[in-house]
């Protein structure tokens, strides 16, 4: 299929081809004729599969460019999601000559308040800042004709719903409403049920499952060498646009200045810097003036970068469904991708759920050359005992040992790959 067989305009068309899109993703084809239709719709996808691109193009031309307020608004939880969806909305405008906008917290107010006034066609935004601009009567949402709420399940999990909820009051109730999530979760089917009306659903991919063209692979080690571990990592295969991610924003730091003490170019983005910090530290990593990308998963997915060869856990996450986003960030628009996660012995609960989640077990494995100080990795019961290698020896598995293919032993161990 081609976007000449989706119902776009000319002019939408022509943003299209300047955009550098030859064909559209699956999300694209499922949503675009839809959207264009009138209907409520709900879309299931996973990120980096075209998404923003699925609702900014048929809402922009279904809108008509007109004084008086906003005619569609999307809802976002991130600063980093609202900049990457202006992005694309305003490469978009370029060609149908709409305005676009976004508002979001961390920076100043005055100037977003008057881009407002100045007059905007879609306008993009964080639910807190949202609701101050509508409390001071700086934004009219009376006109707004199409909803886009975008991550869903994020904005529940950081609890803005009831945020969400007060805004939606604000705008005519003869709306469109656009849903879209990377995981359909049961609270977001709750969601569904009173926010939108009979929505047709896309789901291009199964929910909480990971890009298949992901590698990944599992490194236990003692939580002393984790810092030495990754920084060998980066070194010993060259690697040249890396995100990695930690669960604290303290820890961010830490990691990107000890990699940046052993001459790795690296650079920390978390919920603490500010907005201007996180802006130049992103683009530094686009245009590869740092290899990498030290990040918590607040700011995950506003992460949309070509080029990701690796995203490395230092830490795993506490929910699998974040373990899933993560190594989402490679892997873009199909393309092949690896992903590798440091264990450490108090982590192997996480990884367990993260195997549920996904559906399969994670290959564990020794960093070859790599002097492992202490590698007593906490026996995890509920593995069977497997070939095990340790500084380039392998014994053999004892008796009663797992099927081929269950890669970790039961001693926490890595096993030949």
């Amino acid at each position: 299929m081609s976007f000449d067989n989706l119902g776009l305009e000319p002019r939408l068309l022509q943003a299209v081809a300047s955009m550098g899109y030859t064909a559209p993703t699956p999300i694209q084809s499922g949503a675009i004729p839809l959207v264009l239709s009138g209907c409520d719709v709900v879309g299931c996808a996973q990120t980096g599969t075209g998404k923003t691109a699925a609702f900014v193009l048929p809402t922009l031309q279904n809108i008509s460019a007109k004084p008086g307020g906003p005619r569609a608004l999307v809802v976002t939880p991130t600063r980093e999601l609202c900049l990457q969806i202006v992005e694309v909305a305003t490469a978009v405008g370029r060609h149908t000559r709409h305005r676009v906008g976004a508002v979001y917290g961390g920076v100043g107010y005055e100037p977003q308040r008057k881009a407002i006034r100045r007059g905007l066609d879609m306008l993009v935004a964080t639910p807190g800042r949202l609701l101050d601009l509508a409390g001071q009567r700086d934004v009219d949402l009376s006109h707004v004709e199409v909803l886009i709420l975008d991550e869903a399940d994020r904005m529940l999990d950081q609890g803005f719903w009831p945020d969400v909820r007060r805004i939606i009051a604000l705008l005519p109730k003869d709306r469109q409403t656009l849903l879209f999530s990377a995981t359909m979760t049961p609270d977001v089917l709750k969601i569904i049920g009173d926010t939108l009306r009979a929505p047709q659903r896309i789901d291009v991919a199964p929910p909480n499952r990971p890009i298949e063209a992901i590698e990944q692979s599992v490194f236990p080690v003692a939580g002393t060498q984790k810092n030495d571990l990754l920084t060998t990592i980066i070194k010993q295969q060259g690697l040249e646009r890396v995100l990695v991610f930690t669960r604290t924003k303290h820890r961010a730091d830490r990691v990107a200045a000890t990699l940046g003490a052993a001459g790795i170019r690296s650079a920390a983005i978390h919920g603490n810097r500010s907005q201007s910090q996180r802006v130049r530290a992103l683009d530094e990593f686009k245009r590869g003036h740092c290899k990498v990308l030290v990040a918590t998963d607040i700011v995950s997915r506003g992460i949309d970068v070509e080029g990701i060869s690796h995203v490395i856990n230092y830490d795993l996450p506490n929910v699998p469904e974040d373990y899933v986003h993560r190594i989402g960030r490679t892997a873009r628009a199909g393309k092949s991708g690896i992903a590798f996660s440091l264990l450490a012995p108090e982590d192997h609960e996480q990884l367990r759920d993260i195997e549920k989640t996904i559906g399969s077990v994670i290959v564990c494995e020794d960093l070859p050359g790599f002097h492992y100080r202490d590698h007593r990795i906490v026996p995890d019961p509920q593995r069977p005992a497997v070939a095990v290698k340790i500084q380039g020896q392998s014994k053999r598995p004892t008796a009663g040992s797992g099927q081929r293919g269950n890669r970790r032993g039961g001693n926490g161990r890595s096993g030949n790959r």
